[in-house]
């Protein structure tokens, strides 16, 4: 029933999109709808990208993203490019929204995804926003062909970040890591110490490779030789660009970790 409703909200999502004219010019003002936009949307759509999505050390679209004209994340800094579609995540002030009214500008505010659901959900809405909801079907398939397939059986992992972090087991990047047959150990505030690391090692040691070589306190942490490997637990190394947003990007990863686990 649950997939039954989610296929329908889609639909609807989908239906509403194609009824509406679609826009000729889109902006985006956060780096995971960066990464949507340029997913999802014709090249002739896209007015302009976050500064962050044409850096090689946030997204791996950046060589797509340097086509475009950039803004600081702003309203104002896209206001003179007059689009008539804004994305952006996580909310927003209030006056945001009346300037954006008062130009003519529809703003698409995404909520932060907490669940794979919720990525799904969000693909489904910037493509049908965008006038292309034929775009999000590949992207849900994948995904779609990732949960059929899940093992049934998972290994004991810990994914590692810079200075230690971690993640929870029911987050979305534990949810994504169980679709890889891999599960999160639980820790106390999603972090881990190197004395837990020497003392009870995971199966699977899941690390970021996110800025990796950058001179930071996160990166000395993660320099530490405990934190390359320990010995006991198999290291495996994941694009750390893939995980800050958790969306779309991260399937083929998933499909990787999954080949390579065992």
């Amino acid at each position: 029933m649950r997939a039954f409703a989610f296929a329908s909200a889609i639909s609807l999502l989908v239906a509403a999109g194609a009824a509406d004219a679609a826009p000729r010019r889109a902006a985006s003002l956060n780096l995971c709808t960066d990464e949507l936009l340029l997913m999802l949307a014709a090249s002739e759509q896209i007015a302009s990208v976050t500064h962050l999505a044409q850096k090689e050390a946030e997204t791996p679209l950046w060589r797509q993203a340097r086509r475009y004209r950039t803004n600081d994340g702003s309203l104002v800094s896209v206001a003179g490019l007059r689009p008539d579609l804004v994305l952006t995540m996580g909310g927003g002030a209030r006056d945001r929204v009346r300037i954006a009214e008062r130009l003519g500008i529809r703003i698409l505010d995404l909520p932060y995804p907490q669940t794979i659901g919720d990525v799904e959900k969000s693909i489904g809405t910037v493509a049908a926003a965008l006038g292309r909801p034929d775009r999000a079907r590949p992207l849900l398939n994948a995904i779609e062909a990732l949960k059929r397939s899940a093992p049934h059986e998972a290994t004991e992992s810990i994914w590692l970040g810079g200075g230690g972090r971690s993640v929870g087991p029911e987050s979305l990047a534990g949810q994504w890591m169980a679709l890889a047959g891999l599960r999160q150990r639980p820790l106390p505030g999603d972090r881990l110490t190197l004395e837990q690391l020497l003392v009870a090692p995971p199966r699977i040691l899941l690390r970021s490779d996110y800025r990796a070589g950058q001179y930071s306190g996160e990166q000395r942490w993660l320099a530490h030789p405990l934190a390359k490997a320990t010995g006991k637990a198999r290291t495996l190394v994941t694009d750390g660009r893939l995980w800050t947003c958790m969306g779309p990007l991260l399937g083929g990863e998933i499909a990787r970790l999954k080949a390579v686990r065992k």
